[in-house]
């Protein structure tokens, strides 16, 4: 890739605000195993499009019971990609080329070797817990990067330097809202119901381990099989545990069912999340109304106008206000294009690999909802809000910083 001239350079960023310059288990391991093998052997993660494009990939769910995340994620990756090539910041067209994980790992591992292999992406968005572990060893191996904005498994926080989080992850939102839920709304007892995977599992040891040391107690935990819809059996313990709060790790819709199975049994009790509550199909739930979760906090108020432009040109182009998760993929794609632009102006071509050391080198970027830094390992350090579900958009109760 040829050199970008400093003047050229600047006249694409000056539209952008100045912080931005800177089958059976076994049969379904040894298919996840194949896949994985298979992406290796020729991938090079390099963006050398001879048609005057930049492609860059997004491994989402856009089919099966998730699918609405794979739409919300997307709303805000799509917005951003508009506002980059609107912005001329880099010298090429931007291009986010999907591909379908259905959330499944198998899926995902398939799609991650189409878009490193065949269209030779230098990042990839990726989502939920079980297909970014599924996908790591492709994007550590093909030094690809891969950029989440929506699992939330604390150990993706350890899948190495080419695996980024644009999202605070499960324990740290954990960790936030037990002293507001404790201190400030006096819910001492908690009862959990969680997804029996990686994702449940953690929020479980998380509550059992810093409930205690913030003066409450988890009263009993109840998993659930990740495809299950009917909880009439679990409803029923939970009423008998007598809790104060009822605190719901899953997603999709697992987690809606829940809240309407609950409040249909007449369990009134209030009820709290993590991220995953943040979709249109929660927020708009009638039996979700009063619930509290967490995200990383966003003031769509902020006065900067990256934050006004994304949420104005959102409201308009969907109809509806932005959620955290759809800030999240908005940020990511920014964040790859300020990461670009860099490296235009060093006549370094755009690979993973120059991403990383670019990331590296600028140590903190201007984003929707301010200013952001990543920690050793690649996740983001951000302020976290809880919210209350209003039925109109929801109302931000607390900040944690």
């Amino acid at each position: 890739m040829r050199p970008i001239r400093q003047a050229s350079l600047a006249a694409r960023l000056a539209n952008i605000p100045t912080g931005l310059r800177a089958a059976s288990s076994a049969a379904r391991r040894r298919a996840l195993a194949c896949a994985v093998a298979a992406g290796l052997t020729l991938a090079t993660g390099a963006a050398h499009a001879d048609d005057g494009t930049l492609t860059i990939g997004a491994l989402l769910p856009m089919s099966g019971p998730n699918a609405e995340y794979g739409q919300t994620f997307g709303s805000g990756a799509d917005l951003s990609i508009a506002h980059v090539n609107d912005d001329h910041i880099l010298s090429k067209k931007l291009v986010l080329r999907y591909e379908d994980s259905q959330a499944l790992p198998m899926q995902g591992v398939l799609g991650m070797n189409k878009l490193v292999n065949v269209y030779e992406t230098p990042l990839v968005l990726t989502g939920f817990t079980g297909v970014s572990k599924a996908v790591a060893p492709i994007a550590r191996r093909s030094r690809t990067v891969a950029v989440n904005g929506g699992g939330v498994g604390p150990d993706l926080a350890q899948l190495g330097p080419y695996f980024w989080n644009v999202i605070p992850l499960a324990n740290a939102e954990v960790r936030a809202i037990i002293p507001y839920l404790i201190n400030e709304r006096k819910l001492k007892r908690f009862v959990l119901i969680y997804v029996d995977d990686p994702l449940g599992q953690s929020i479980n040891q998380e509550l059992a381990q810093d409930l205690p040391p913030a003066g409450g107690t988890l009263a009993a935990s109840f998993a659930v099989p990740a495809g299950s819809q009917q909880f009439g059996g679990v409803v029923a313990r939970v009423r008998d545990a007598r809790p104060d709060l009822i605190f719901i790790a899953s997603y999709g819709a697992q987690q809606s069912q829940i809240v309407k199975q609950l409040r249909d049994n007449g369990v009134m009790q209030q009820i709290a999340s993590y991220s995953a509550f943040s979709i249109p199909a929660i927020n708009a739930l009638p039996e979700a109304k009063g619930a509290l979760y967490t995200t990383q906090r966003f003031d769509w108020d902020a006065p900067d106008r990256l934050t006004q432009r994304f949420v104005a040109d959102y409201k308009q182009r969907y109809g509806r206000k932005p959620t955290a998760y759809a800030a999240n993929y908005y940020n990511a794609v920014r964040l790859f294009a300020i990461l670009a632009a860099s490296l235009e102006h060093d006549g370094k071509p755009v690979t993973g690999q120059n991403l990383l050391a670019a990331r590296q080198r600028l140590q903190h970027f201007d984003l929707v909802g301010g200013s952001v830094s990543f920690d050793a390992n690649g996740t983001v350090r951000a302020p976290i809000q809880v919210n209350q579900i209003d039925g109109a958009g929801g109302t931000v109760v607390s900040t944690i910083r």
